[in-house]
């Protein structure tokens, strides 16, 4: 192809995108959530699908897809025609699956166009109101008095929360057993029932609970006290340092989207992710609000996907329970 065929195969792509551009969005959105209702990730779409729907003049519609870590979504997502009209809010597990899952249906460096990360938020070590511990280091002392007795509630796989809980484990040498559930909800409700003690999860989805005293917040892996819950203490409090575990929620489209597209909905995610109703919402439960350029997600992602899959090679975790 000579340098001018070229020219104007870029000049006739860019032409086309922005035509695109021009009519998007002439139909409702589909907002995947690969999660349980109830959970952060469905509390995070449902803040910002509501915005995004009044300023674009079109329904966002949340559909959750729940299992497999977040796999089962993000498959569907990623086999979704690349117009724009589906989009997908991605968890921490997004870029931990190629880790776990063998045979995963997409690839998540290169299936996806990365839109905006919209929030990172720190974990929280909760336990049921009925459990004999108050903070990490009881937490600890509990667990190596009963090696194997206590369990703990997860998202999944290789979710923050699982991976966190494994530190924390090699960390201090105590022996939990991991649940993992399709979504913060389901794991909050068998929280809040006694069903299991411990719970290692996006601090969000518990925040009321704690500060109700329905639950108790053991620690909080944040560098600093949350505003949201000033009476939990950090790991750090706790004395474990190490901890570098978080959870966050991005927005991604299916690869091959037209990039004025994509810079529609990155400036439609980011608008409604800052608008004040909306991310007062959001702190209030932990939350730290990003909304980010598709560039800064893309890095992002990719420093996800290349430290935790040290760590597991590193400490040869089994995660595919």
């Amino acid at each position: 192809m000579t340098r001018l065929s070229q020219a104007l195969f870029v000049s006739l792509a860019i032409a086309a995108s922005a035509a695109v551009a021009q009519d998007y969005p002439s139909k409702p959105l589909r907002a995947i959530v690969p999660f349980a209702p109830g959970g952060v990730v469905d509390t995070v779409a449902r803040q910002v699908a509501s915005k995004m729907s009044e300023s674009m003049g079109q329904q966002v519609v949340v559909d959750n897809r729940a299992g497999a870590s977040g796999s089962i979504g993000t498959a569907l997502a990623a086999k979704a025609p690349r117009d724009g009209y589906t989009i997908l809010f991605a968890f921490d597990t997004h870029a931990v699956n190629p880790h776990i899952y063998k045979n995963l249906a997409f690839d998540t460096l290169k299936d996806f166009e990365p839109v905006s990360l919209v929030v990172k938020i720190p974990l929280a070590i909760a336990a049921a109101a009925n459990v004999p511990a108050s903070n990490l280091r009881e937490l600890v002392a509990l667990a190596k008095a009963n090696p194997g007795k206590y369990s703990y509630a997860s998202v999944g796989a290789g979710s923050s929360g699982h991976l966190a809980a494994e530190q924390l484990k090699l960390l201090s040498g105590i022996e939990l057993v991991h649940v993992p559930y399709k979504g913060g909800g389901p794991a909050v409700a068998d929280l809040l029932g006694g069903q299991i003690p411990f719970a290692f999860l996006a601090a969000g989805v518990v925040t009321q609970h704690i500060r109700s005293g329905k639950l108790k917040g053991l620690a909080l892996t944040s560098a600093q006290r949350s505003a949201a819950l000033p009476n939990v203490p950090t790991t750090a409090e706790e004395g474990f340092p190490q901890f570098d575990s978080g959870a966050w929620v991005g927005v991604v489209v299916p690869a091959g989207t037209p990039a004025a597209v994509v810079a529609r909905l990155n400036t439609e995610v980011v608008k409604a992710a800052r608008d004040p109703a909306v991310s007062g919402k959001l702190s209030d439960q932990t939350m730290v609000v990003v909304a980010s350029t598709p560039a800064q997600l893309d890095e992002f992602i990719r420093a996800e996907h290349d430290k935790w899959g040290r760590l597991i090679r590193e400490a040869k975790l089994n995660l595919g329970e």
